[in-house]
């Protein structure tokens, strides 16, 4: 069943303000990007900035679901989590030069009092908060100036990815992020070397310890 039009109208805004900005596309652009009109984008959508709020919001519970994953991964394992926000982080940094939709929202959106900025600094405070409650539950010795180092290291990598591409200093951020991690008290546990199996009397079968 092919999409309805305002999941396609929202689908072509999200694509478009990621890859040009907010400031450098039009709502005829997301029009016809979407296969339809203005007036069609305007029944579902009353403004261009409804269909910013739209895209911001939408960004954000992106970033929920890169947390759930990091949960699933690691569960009940709040330094294991750390650890493995901070890979995600890296990683997404590597392959999209483009950086944090919102962080770039924040900057394209000038006028003060603009309801996305509302949006942008409610996601950026709840993602700094989960942060430090999970930096807190790590045993961290200061849990908010580590979340904070955190979260410069990964806007600051953003930035670096921008100007100075995968070869730049953002490359170096998951190596970094350890070693904050580390200087806070919040190492990651050695993996246990695995016995070694010992070959049988015939040498097929090995023998492995059942405790």
């Amino acid at each position: 069943m092919p999409p309805r039009p305002r999941e396609r109208i929202a689908a072509c805004a999200h694509d478009l303000f990621h890859r040009h900005g907010i400031r450098g596309v039009g709502v005829e652009a997301i029009a016809e990007a979407a296969g339809t009109n203005k007036m069609t984008l305007y029944r579902h959508f009353g403004s261009k900035d409804d269909l910013i709020l739209e895209y911001l919001n939408y960004k954000g519970k992106k970033s929920d679901e890169i947390w759930a994953e990091v949960e699933q991964s690691n569960p009940g394992d709040p330094i294991g989590q750390l650890y493995g926000f901070m890979e995600q982080a890296a990683k997404f940094i590597a392959e999209d030069e483009r950086g944090c939709d919102l962080a770039n929202a924040a900057v394209e959106l000038t006028e003060a009092g603009h309801p996305g900025l509302r949006v942008i600094e409610e996601f950026k405070v709840r993602q700094r908060d989960r942060l430090a409650a999970l930096c807190r539950a790590a045993g961290a010795s200061q849990p908010g100036l580590l979340a904070d180092a955190l979260v410069l290291l990964i806007e600051g990598a953003r930035v670096s990815r921008r100007s100075l591409g995968t070869e730049g200093p953002s490359a170096n951020l998951a190596r970094t992020s350890k070693a904050v991690l580390a200087s806070f008290g919040v190492g990651r546990p050695k993996r246990k070397s695995r016995p070694r199996l010992r070959k049988g009397r015939q040498g097929t079968n090995p023998q492995v310890p059942l405790t």
